[in-house]
């Protein structure tokens, strides 16, 4: 799916995603962990000079459910994302379609980035898929003291792994602002076996903080139930004016 383009997930979107995750050829093994299980590719592509990373991970005791759960609970990721200044739902275009808005924290003096995001996921039981990418929305322009970033795409692939399950992850991202490439994909590189851990400790968490909450089975990215808006595509427009540049990297 396109940057900026805001439309249904396709097969051939999700196709493309288990492609990237499964297929090695042109990917450069750059941390490979027996002890931990998880290793780390990287990738350039024409999309962008940012290079695409990817992680295989396995977790022989958090099922592919509470690892699906994991990564779209919102409530569970203000506890175990650090990063997380602000995650809002602006809505969804059907039950498998949602737009977001997401604001991380960076260490100073950079600044703060954020992104207007379209989530897509498909459950096939065994095997879970999310995908998203940036793209614009009339209300969630530029916000000062923030840089707004790109997505090209990122991707998790969740499988079930005898009593575990294997997690695959994608990511290629531009944080725009002023840090140079070279920095950036070194970066990149070191934080991703990050990811994977930190979504270990979360999911090994999981149940027992659902289970405290008011609706345990409160889970709308299964049971389809909404309480924020559907978008119109026509809200989804490119965005001409923004407020203090994506080209400032110095906080004030």
């Amino acid at each position: 799916m396109d940057v900026g383009i805001v439309k249904i997930a396709e097969d051939s979107d999700f196709c493309n995603l288990k492609r990237l995750v499964d297929d090695h050829d042109g990917w450069k093994l750059e941390y490979d962990s027996n002890s931990e299980n998880i290793k780390v590719w990287t990738k350039s592509t024409p999309a962008t000079n940012f290079k695409m990373v990817k992680v295989h991970s396995s977790f022989s005791n958090i099922t592919a459910n509470t690892m699906f759960d994991v990564l779209h609970d919102p409530d569970y990721r203000k506890k175990w994302d650090e990063h997380m200044l602000v995650s809002t739902e602006i809505g969804y275009l059907n039950p498998n379609n949602d737009v977001g808005y997401y604001a991380l924290s960076c260490p100073a003096p950079v600044k703060n980035r954020d992104f207007v995001l379209q989530r897509s996921w498909l459950d096939l039981g065994n095997e879970k898929l999310i995908i998203n990418h940036s793209v614009n929305h009339k209300d969630y322009g530029q916000k000062k003291g923030f840089v707004r970033a790109t997505s090209y795409l990122t991707g998790f692939v969740v499988r079930k792994s005898g009593p575990g399950c294997f997690l695959g992850y994608i990511s290629q991202t531009d944080p725009k602002g002023k840090l140079p490439t070279w920095l950036v994909n070194k970066i990149t590189q070191k934080f991703a076996p990050r990811v994977a851990k930190q979504l270990k400790r979360a999911a090994e968490g999981y149940e027992d903080w659902k289970a405290q909450q008011p609706d345990p089975k409160d889970k709308p990215w299964i049971y389809a139930e909404f309480t924020f808006p559907r978008i119109s595509v026509a809200d989804c427009i490119n965005l001409e004016h923004i407020e203090d540049g994506n080209g400032d990297d110095e906080q004030h």
